[in-house]
């Protein structure tokens, strides 16, 4: 890793959307999808907006069905990367994706305690720093999803929440994307 930084960074970060799909959606605590679902969006179109890389993925999607139809219309051009192994590290596709000269990653989706725990682990092993978005990640068990969380800290994982990782890609108040970006959180 090149230099490491506390705070996400736009021009070294890659964003993933891990596994945010219709099947996966209705076994979630629905008090809790509605919010990680709009925080998913707020990071994508934050993304798009500064130019940030991005990454998503869809377990076994002949099962689990497609991503959540709402971020992808926020996602248009973007192709998932199918996969069957719970760790996106383990499918190929998804490592000649990461970008070298980008060694921070942004995790958000679902669940925190299978898919985004393994991948964030994996990640760690290969170098890459981490990022979890606390908000913007689910599991069926809220204490599956507290378990995860802690795990990921005590393996060097940094946890966030979007709009501290929209205001550090951002980095100034000023300018068109940053009256674009305080909407999203409005």
């Amino acid at each position: 890793m090149n230099s490491i930084s506390l705070k996400a960074q736009v021009n070294t970060s890659q964003f993933m959307l891990v596994d945010m799909q219709v099947q996966l959606a209705v076994a979630m605590p629905q008090e809790n999808m509605a919010a990680v679902v709009k925080n998913c969006g707020t990071l994508l179109q934050s993304a798009r907006l500064l130019n940030v890389p991005i990454i998503i993925t869809e377990q076994y999607p002949k099962g689990l069905g497609h991503t959540l139809a709402e971020l992808s219309a926020q996602s248009v051009g973007i192709q998932p990367i199918e996969k069957k192994a719970f760790s996106c590290v383990q499918e190929p596709r998804f490592k000649r994706q990461l970008t070298g000269d980008h060694p921070q990653i942004i995790l958000a989706g679902m669940e925190a305690h299978i898919c985004i725990v393994q991948t964030a682990l994996d990640l760690r092993a290969i170098g890459k720093q981490v990022f979890i978005v606390e908000d913007a990640v689910v599991s069926r068990n809220p204490a599956n999803k507290a378990n995860a969380l802690a795990r990921m800290r005590d393996a060097g994982c940094i946890v966030t929440n979007t709009e501290s990782v929209m205001f550090e890609w951002l980095a100034v108040a000023e300018g068109d994307v940053f009256k674009a970006l305080v909407k999203l959180i409005r």
